[in-house]
Parts: C-alpha cells; structure tokens; sequence
C-alpha cells in the first residue's frame, strides 16, 4: 500500500457529484496525500484496498438508483462471496447529493454506506446529504461537511514531523496542461492507447472510461425538423426537435438523450478579446500531463471524451470544452485570485472563495444568475494563462432530455431510428434585470434540418416493460413533463397492438384486457401550450385513454393538476387502489411532486376511508412494489 494515498470516487449524472469529488480530492491534496480522483465504474473493488482513505461522492438517480456510471462497480461490490471483513481498509467517508423531491432521497449514498459497512468498512464521519431543493442547493450541506472530512483527516492521518498542510492561497498544479502542438514537451505515452485513444464508437475519436456502462451508447443525429409548439405570443418558445439516426437504435419510455452544447460564438470571442489570446486562438495546440500534479483523474483531460487531445484550436475548446455561462463555484473565485496584480480585486475574490462569505458569494452569482463570462469581465484585472483554460474554466458538460417519442414513432425511413424532443427554450431576465439564455437550449434553438450531433443515448429510470401491459397507469405531467408521458403512451399501444396480433395469430380472437391509461396534463393556456392535444384525440380512437387537462390562467382560479385529481377521486381510487395501477409523474423538481403526493393521500382518505397515516404508507407500499415511479429534472 502506497504511504498516505487516497481515493475519491464519484457517481454522477450531471456533474454535482463529479464537482465534489474534485473538491474533496483538493482537500487532501493540500494535506499531502497522493489522491486518484475517478468514477466507481472505473476500478475494481479490490482497488479500493490499494488505499488508506477512500471518499465517496454520489448522486442519486431514477427510482434511488446509483448513476450511470457507479453500476457496473455496484454490481461487483454486491457479490456475495465477498467476505464481512473485505474492506476493513480503507477508511471511508460518504457525501450523497440527492433532491428532497424525491421519494428515494440519496437512496443511493444510503446503499453504498450500508454495503461497505457490511463489508467491514469504517466510517471516517458521519455520511453528509446534499439537497437540491435548498435555497443555497448542495453546498449548505456539503461545505461544512467538507471541512468536518478535513479535520478528521488531520486526526486520524496526522502529518509527519516538520510537514505542514498546503496554504489555501498557494495554488495547486493542474493534472493537464494546453500547449502549442509545435513545442517540445512530454507526450501522453502512445503505448497507453486504451486510455487516451479512440475506439470508433466514442466521440471525435477519443478514448472513453469503463465510466460509460452498457446503459449507454453513442448516438450519431440528424435534425430532420425543429418546430416552434407554441405561438410566437407566448411567453415561452417550447420546441419538438426532431432526430434521425441512421442505425437502428432500441429506446424504451423513460430513456434520456444527453446533448451536448456548444458555447455561442459571441461568448469565445468575447473571452478570447479579455483575456488578450488573439495570438493563439486559431494555432494547434494540444493537452499534456502535468507531473507536479499530486491529484490524479483516471485517464483524459476533463470532458475531454468530446474532443481530440491533440490537433485542436484554443477557440475549439471555448466553444466545446468549457462553460462560459456556467454559475461559478468558490473555487473558481479562489483560482483567479492568483491571476490579478490589483490587491483590491484579489481580496474580493479571495473572500469569494472563502466559506465564512458563502452568503456574499450566493448575493454576487446564484442569485443574479451570474455567469463565468460576466465575472471576468467584471474583474477585468484577472489574465488568464491560456494553458491553464481546462482547469480554471469549468466544464461544459451535456444537458439530459427525456424522449418524447415510442411506439410507431420511433420508426424511420430505411430502417433509421426516430428520437422526438420536446424542449422548452430557457431565456428569462434576473433579480437584474439583466438576460440569461440555456446554454443547451440556445445551442438547440440555432439548430437547422440537416445539422449532425452527437448525442448519448441512456436508460431511464421508469423501468417500463411490456409485461406491465395490463396493469393500468396513471400519469401525471405538466409542461413538457409530458415528454416521456408521451413515450409512454405510443409505446404502450404499439405493445397493445403486437400482442393482439399475436393472439390472432395464435387463438383467432384479437381481443387483450389492457390496463386503463389516465392522464393528467397541466399548462397555462388551452390554446398556447396543451402539448400533443390533437394526439390525444385521435389515440383515444384505437385504445383506452382518458385525459384530464388543467389550465392554470384560463379561468379566475388557478387550478393545477394536483387540483385535478382531487377533482377526479373516484377515477383516481379505482386505478391505484382497486385496480393496484402505477402512477408516473413527470415534470419539474419542484412543489410539484410532493403537491401530487399530497392530492393521492387525500383521495385515499376520501374513497378509502383511510386515515392519513394509512393513506401515507399505502403510497410507500405503491413505491416499494415499484408501482409509483417519479422522473423529474
């Protein structure tokens, strides 16, 4: 075992946990640990006791499912033959990011914990939980848990005589470097090819870590159209993108596509003119390891599975690599402090980074929503080092869509397959008054017939399978919550349909006892934003659905779709209590899903004439058996 060596591993779907990880792996960097930074996916269980102290970053997903990215190791750590003693080294700590919305609130970081403690394992302290619902997200939590995990590690892995923690105002070397690909310097090693070369089926030809399970896969797209839902008077531009792919590709409802973005072009040239890198902009240059770096990740450059190490441009990186409209975090306060001659912004940004003003920094970036680029024009005495660009700026990382389509609608022309998106534009004004756009969404926006990208595809987490053909459902998904509804929805009669002409086949009667399909669709206006209206008409013609629709600013009273199911109790009460049906809701994190929650107990109190105790464990039941499904974003 290496002397005072640790491991931080990370679950992660959309990069909270990835971001944590990081920063716990500097935590120890500056008590002088040699730390290995990495997915869970991208080791082996026996790696772990290659360490004295292992960190454990993870998200939760789905129906309390671990990330993408954390299963295949999930897997391994649950064999049974592993003895109760396996992992009595190292040490561990675990930090879950969950969302309060759901259900399973950090169901995953509560796994892992109780699985490696029935391996042996000893707690450093106590496992922290992140929650996405707070007004100050992950960080009211995970900060001072961060600094607890410090403490502790100072007690228990004391540093040697004469051996001191790294100053925070000393700024640590990153593990990549760009340079300019016509000077000398030492190459990532060629031989290595499984790490840093590409197989044909990553993006732009680089390397991809076990990280990717085989819940993914690469997906190269056609736009085939990109139309406006709703009309130009609305306040909200909502989009049905429309994609082809050549390959036949199978998805199922619930299924996401990752897109991911690139930055606008008035944003790189924007910060190519602050930070003076005119020169350099267009020239070849190239990632290289960093061997003062004491933190290691396990392979390739952050995010830079998009993007080829060698043969780029610095103006290809801002656009693909990097976030300029990203709210930016402490560390990123505390990384340009050293890239300012002027004291006056130094201190401000170093009190930027410092915990104790974590309300300032909340007041200056996530209140105002503002972003990586407006902060460096704002502290316009900060020049960057160009080569440092993959380290300081954070990354651009891809956005998650839920596909809207299923059924015969996922079939194309000459065997292609079909993916339909539907997404709502994000541009709206701040507590300033000033303009925020999505950094997706925009890219997505500008997008025309014929356009290619590459997208990833994913599995879901609603776990939908023909089998569950007779049993019936109740859906509920405002907005563009409706998105996977619709799936839902198409795929079902397309299952309906087959299993038909199966018992035609077979028996000479076509005749299937399907489960009812219920649901409930929430908008502002009957004629801006009733997404898909015109479908639901013409499918209640072939198989049995019923649609109840809420709209919130069509009458005086604002009424929502929580409002609608008590409304409806009787047809409510017979689907998931009489009938044993499943209920899906989809949509927005929000109050939301617990408003619906709250309307299900309720109906149960009424027609059940359940008290609201039992009301409450009838719907944890419905969860334990699989049976109430939630995905939202």
């Amino acid at each position: 075992m290496e002397s005072r060596s640790a491991l931080v591993l990370y679950g992660s779907e959309t990069g909270n946990a990835q971001e944590g990880a990081a920063e716990l792996g500097r935590i120890l960097a500056r008590l002088r640990f040699n730390v290995r930074t990495c997915a869970f996916n991208d080791i082996d269980v026996e790696t772990m006791t290659n360490y004295e102290l292992c960190l454990c970053s993870i998200a939760t997903t789905g129906q309390g499912e671990l990330p993408a990215n954390s299963r295949l190791f999930w897997k391994k750590l649950l064999r049974k033959k592993l003895p109760t003693n396996y992992l009595v080294r190292p040490v561990f700590a675990i930090f879950g990011f969950g969302d309060s919305s759901y259900p399973k609130y950090n169901w995953a970081a509560l796994k892992l914990r109780r699985r490696l403690v029935q391996l042996g394992g000893q707690e450093l302290l106590s496992m922290g939980q992140g929650d996405q619902q707070h007004a100050e997200g992950h960080d009211s939590a995970f900060i001072p848990w961060a600094n607890e995990v410090r403490m502790h590690v100072m007690q228990h892995f004391p540093l040697g005589k004469g051996l001191e923690p790294i100053p925070g105002d000393v700024l640590l070397e990153p593990q990549w470097l760009l340079s300019l690909s016509e000077e000398k310097h030492e190459k990532v090693d060629s031989r290595q090819k499984d790490k840093v070369r590409a197989s044909d089926d990553t993006p732009n030809g680089t390397a991809v870590s076990k990280a990717l399970s085989g819940d993914s896969q690469y997906v190269e797209l056609c736009l085939e159209s990109n139309e406006r839902l709703t009309p130009k008077t609305h306040w909200q531009d909502v989009r049905k993108l429309t994609f082809l792919t050549s390959a036949r590709v199978e998805y199922l409802p619930g299924d996401v596509l990752t897109i991911f973005p690139r930055n606008a072009t008035e944003d790189v040239d924007h910060i190519i003119q602050l930070m003076n890198w005119h020169d350099v902009a267009d020239r070849s240059i190239e990632f290289r390891s960093n061997p003062k770096c004491s933190v290691t990740t396990n392979s390739l450059p952050p995010n830079s599975i998009y993007l080829p190490i060698e043969s780029i441009t610095l103006r290809r990186v801002l656009t693909e690599l990097v976030d300029l409209n990203a709210i930016p975090g402490r560390h990123f306060f505390g990384q340009l402090a050293h890239f300012t001659q002027y004291e006056a912004q130094r201190d401000r940004l170093s009190e930027f980074s410092n915990p104790e003003y974590l309300d300032e920094l909340y007041d200056y970036t996530t209140r105002p929503r503002r972003s990586v680029l407006e902060v460096l024009q704002e502290f316009n005495t900060v020049k960057l080092p160009w080569q440092w660009v993959a380290e300081i700026l954070p990354a651009l990382r891809g956005r998650q869509f839920s596909i809207a389509s299923g059924g015969k609608l996922k079939a194309g022309e000459n065997d292609s397959t079909r993916f339909e998106l539907l997404v709502a534009i994000v541009k709206y004004r701040t507590v300033i008054r000033k303009l925020r756009r999505g950094v997706c969404t925009r890219y997505l926006e500008g997008l025309q017939a014929g356009d290619s990208l590459r997208a990833l595809l994913q599995k879901g987490g609603l776990n939908i399978t023909r089998n569950d053909l007779r049993r019936p459902i109740l859906m509920v998904g405002p907005g563009t919550g409706v998105a996977p509804i619709r799936s839902l929805i198409w795929q079902r009669l397309a299952w309906n349909n087959e299993i038909m002409e199966q018992q035609g086949r077979i028996t000479g009667s076509s005749e299937l006892s399907q489960g009812d399909n219920v649901l409930f669709f929430g908008c502002r206006n009957r004629h801006a934003d009733y997404f898909f209206k015109h479908e639901w008409t013409e499918l209640q013609k072939h198989f049995s659905l019923r649609v109840f629709a809420a709209f919130s600013r069509d009458q005086g009273k604002t009424q929502y779709v929580q409002d609608l199911i008590r409304q409806h109790s009787r047809v409510v009460h017979n689907l998931i209590y009489e009938q044993h049906g499943t209920v899906f809701v989809c949509g927005s994190s929000g109050k939301m899903p617990q408003a619906v929650r709250e309307a299900l107990v309720a109906v149960l109190e009424k027609e059940a004439l359940l008290d609201q105790e039992a009301a409450e464990i009838y719907i944890k039941l419905m969860e334990k058996e699989d049976r109430y499904k939630q995905e939202t974003w």
